[in-house]
């Protein structure tokens, strides 16, 4: 029944992926911000509050959408070559942004507890994560490795 509505659900799922890296691009740029410029307490709680709206409105429910249309398609017959790599690369490559997500998320609570000890610097270096994620997963389902 899921491969008459493939293409919608590949539709929604590329939407939100797009929004879901949108935000993982942005939030450790806000942190970085956040350190270097959130000079007084009005600052403070303003990037906290973009935080926490950022992951809470758009990339939570991104998230949550793109692995729920995602496991949809790959529960449709024949749709994926399973002895190939490229699925089980860009598995990894989702469980990796994953992980970067929750990172981002628990980031986002030291910041709100007053207890972050990472640098501009140290954010600027996780900012390059998702994009390192991103050609591994974008080359493995277009190239198809």
């Amino acid at each position: 029944m899921l491969g008459e509505y493939y293409l919608w659900i590949k539709a929604v799922h590329i939407m939100a992926v797009i929004s879901w890296m949108a935000g993982l691009f942005y939030l450790p740029r806000l942190f970085v911000y956040h350190v270097e410029r959130a000079d007084g307490a009005g600052m403070l709680s303003v990037f906290e509050t973009m935080e926490e709206k950022l992951l809470r409105v758009i990339m939570n429910p991104a998230m949550i959408v793109a692995w729920i249309t995602g496991l949809m398609m790959v529960s449709i017959p024949g749709l994926i070559a399973w002895d190939a790599i490229w699925p089980w690369a860009k598995f990894v490559g989702l469980v990796g942004m994953t992980w970067f997500h929750m990172w981002c998320a628990r980031r986002r609570r030291i910041f709100a507890e007053g207890a972050n000890t990472l640098t501009g610097r140290n954010y600027r270096m996780m900012n390059e994560v998702p994009t390192v994620l991103m050609v591994v997963i974008v080359l493995a389902v277009v190239v198809k490795f």
